[in-house]
C-alpha cells in the first residue's frame, strides 16, 4: 500500500522549493496567478457568524459575491469543502433525493451523506442518466454536479443537465470551484460561459483557487439563504472568516483580473499544443492519464528530477486503472515554463513506454 505523505514547500510564483530542490510548480489551484497582496492585519474573528463573528466586510463580501452570480443571496464559509458541507445538506433532508454525478467531489459525497436524503449517482456528465435517476424518486429533487472537475479538467454539459433538471423537477446546484473566476466571461464561471447561469439554482465556489485568496461561498435565491442561515451547521457552528481574510478577498474581486485570465487562456493553449496527446483536457486542469499507479509515480519522480513539480493522482482519488500526472496550468507560468515542463512530462511518458 502506497501511503500519502506531505511535501513542506516554499512558494515563489512559479516555483516551489521542496527539500531545497526548486521546481516548476504544476500542482497550484492558484490559476490565475494574481501577484501577492498585504493582507490587513486584525483582531481575528474566534467565534461564529451568529455570535460576535460578523464584520460589515463580509456582507460587503457576500453582497459582491451575490453580483458575481447575478443570485440574491450569498454566504461566506471557511473553505469551499465547508461551503458544499453546509449547504447541500442544509437544503436537501430526509425523504428528498439527490442526483449526484459519479466523478463529483469528495465534499460533495460527503455533503450528500450528511444530508440524509436519498442519493442517485448518474454516469458522468450524462444528462439522460440523470434523468433515468429521477425515476421512481420520493420528495424533493436536487441534481449536483462540478462545473469543471477537478481531476480530469472536463467541463459538465451544463446546459443539458439544466433541461434535465427542469424535466424532472431538480433544483440544480453547480459547484464550480475550479471554474469560478477562471472560465466564462469576466471570469463569472462555467454557467456563465455556457449561457445557463439563470438555470442555476445554487452556486458553491471557492475564493482559494483562481482569486488567489481565502475562503468559500454559496450564492442561492433568499429563501434558500436564509434556510442555511437557520439550519446550516457548517455556518452555525465554525468560526467566522477572518475580517482580514474577507477584506483581501473583496479587494481580489474588485481588481482588474481580466489580463490574468488572457493569460491563464494562452497558457492553457500552449500547453494542450506542447503536450498533444498526451494532453487529456484543454483547460487549465490537464491529466495526463499513465493507467497503472506505478507508471504514475515513476512519472512523478522523473518529473521532480527534471525540475518539474507534477505529482501522481492515483486511487482511492481516482478509480483504480485511472492514475494519472493531474497538471495545473497557472498563470504565474511563462512560455519558456510551459514548454519546459512539457518537455518534461514527454520525456517521462517514453521513458515508461506511455509514448
Amino acid at each position: 500500500m502506497i501511503r500519502r505523505r506531505l511535501r513542506p514547500g516554499t512558494l515563489d510564483g512559479p516555483h516551489i522549493t521542496v527539500r531545497g530542490r526548486r521546481m516548476i510548480n504544476l500542482c497550484s489551484n492558484d490559476y490565475l496567478g494574481m501577484p501577492p497582496t498585504p493582507v490587513a492585519t486584525s483582531q481575528m474573528q474566534s467565534s461564529s457568524r451568529l455570535l460576535s463573528g460578523s464584520d460589515p466586510v463580509h456582507s460587503e463580501l457576500e453582497k459582491e459575491l451575490a453580483r458575481h452570480r447575478s443570485a440574491r443571496r450569498a454566504l461566506l464559509f471557511p473553505t469551499g469543502y465547508a461551503a458544499n458541507l453546509g449547504a447541500i445538506a442544509a437544503l436537501a433532508g430526509r425523504g428528498d433525493t439527490v442526483l449526484s454525478d459519479e466523478l463529483n467531489h469528495a465534499s460533495i459525497i460527503d455533503a450528500c451523506r450528511l444530508s440524509g436524503a436519498r442519493v442517485r449517482v448518474y454516469s458522468h456528465s450524462d444528462a439522460r442518466s440523470m434523468e433515468r435517476a429521477a425515476r421512481g424518486a420520493r420528495g424533493r429533487l436536487f441534481a449536483v454536479t462540478e462545473g469543471v472537475f477537478s481531476m480530469d479538467g472536463d467541463s459538465a454539459p451544463l446546459a443539458e443537465l439544466a433541461e434535465s433538471s427542469e424535466k424532472v423537477g431538480a433544483t440544480l446546484v453547480l459547484d464550480d470551484a475550479h471554474g469560478d473566476f477562471a472560465v466564462g466571461p469576466g471570469g463569472r464561471g462555467s454557467a456563465r460561459r455556457q449561457g445557463v447561469a439563470s438555470k442555476v439554482a445554487v452556486h458553491t465556489g471557492s475564493l482559494s483557487k483562481a482569486l488567489g485568496s481565502f475562503g468559500g461561498y454559496a450564492a442561492m435565491g433568499r429563501e434558500a439563504a436564509e434556510e442555511c442561515i437557520d439550519s446550516s451547521r457548517a455556518f452555525i457552528y465554525t468560526t467566522a472568516l477572518p475580517s482580514s481574510i474577507a477584506g483581501h478577498a473583496l479587494d481580489r474581486m474588485r481588481a482588474d483580473r481580466r489580463p490574468y485570465q488572457k493569460k491563464l487562456e494562452a497558457n492553457c493553449r500552449a500547453m494542450a499544443a506542447e503536450l498533444g496527446s498526451l494532453a487529456g483536457s484543454q483547460g487549465h486542469i490537464v491529466p495526463v492519464m499513465t493507467g497503472s499507479e506505478e507508471r504514475a509515480e515513476r512519472m512523478g519522480r522523473m518529473l521532480q528530477r527534471d525540475g518539474v513539480f507534477a505529482l501522481p493522482v492515483r486511487y482511492p482519488t481516482v478509480p483504480r486503472g485511472k492514475a494519472r500526472i493531474r497538471i495545473s496550468v497557472t498563470g504565474w507560468l511563462s512560455e519558456p515554463h510551459v514548454a519546459e515542463a512539457a518537455q518534461a512530462v514527454r520525456r517521462a511518458a517514453r521513458k515508461t513506454g506511455l509514448l
